[in-house]
């Protein structure tokens, strides 16, 4: 599942990394790329991780592993809490934490404000990378922030990346790997260690990637391959 203002289409250079009996599934969420959002759908973390449930029933997946990153990484938690049959593994890619995401109050004014304006997502997108770019990859970034979803952008910024869902990872059972890029400026390896590392399983590793951002799939899909291969297999 991809991050804030992006598209399942982050995956689309880790798909043929990985092993020939794994397959990928990167759909996107409701509210972002081209996923339409559902009739009551209030984009809670709850919401979403029901969204999340659906999808892996509707595909009947009965042997899989979760792949969050960023704001899906919050979602994948939740869904991850409520032990779903058949959940084998939690990979976590620079994750939202289980606790109130921590963002200032004129970082997150500004983030509102950004809505719709290609200036605004040319600066995220210099915010959020460390590693140069292919040209097409940089311009399907660019727009996916574009084609939000106004109720999506504004609820993630307002309501998701404050919940706290740091009581319920008490239910969380299954394995867990989490991996961040060390230049991550969005969400710094400080704060997963602080923040997500205590509310996950004892022993859960950190995979801290040397010289790169947040956008780990897109910055370095060899070493999110090589993360996933480690962990599943």
């Amino acid at each position: 599942m991809h991050y804030w203002a992006g598209s399942g289409q982050e995956y689309e250079g880790l798909g043929a990394l990985l092993p020939a009996h794994l397959r990928l599934l990167a759909p996107d969420l409701p509210g972002f790329g081209a996923e339409p959002v559902p009739a009551g759908f209030d984009f809670s973390v709850a919401h979403y991780a029901d969204w999340l449930a659906r999808f892996v029933a509707v595909h009947g997946l009965t042997d899989y592993a979760l792949l969050g990153h960023s704001m899906s990484g919050k979602m994948a938690l939740a869904l991850a809490a409520r032990r779903p049959a058949g959940l084998r593994h939690l990979l976590l890619l620079s994750p939202s934490p289980p606790t109130p995401e921590p963002m200032s109050d004129a970082d997150r004014a500004a983030a509102l404000a950004a809505f719709g304006q290609v200036a605004e997502a040319e600066k995220t997108f210099r915010t959020i990378t460390q590693r140069p770019v292919d040209a097409a990859l940089h311009q399907s970034i660019i727009a996916d922030n574009l084609r939000c979803a106004r109720p999506a952008w504004d609820a993630w910024l307002q309501q998701g990346s404050r919940e706290d869902i740091s009581a319920q990872m008490a239910a969380l059972q299954v394995s867990c790997s989490v991996m961040v890029g060390a230049r991550d400026r969005a969400i710094t390896p400080a704060t997963q260690r602080a923040q997500t590392l205590p509310w996950l399983p004892p022993g859960t590793a950190l995979r801290v990637e040397p010289g790169v951002g947040h956008l780990l799939p897109i910055e370095a899909p060899k070493a999110v391959a090589a993360f996933v291969r480690k962990n599943i297999g």
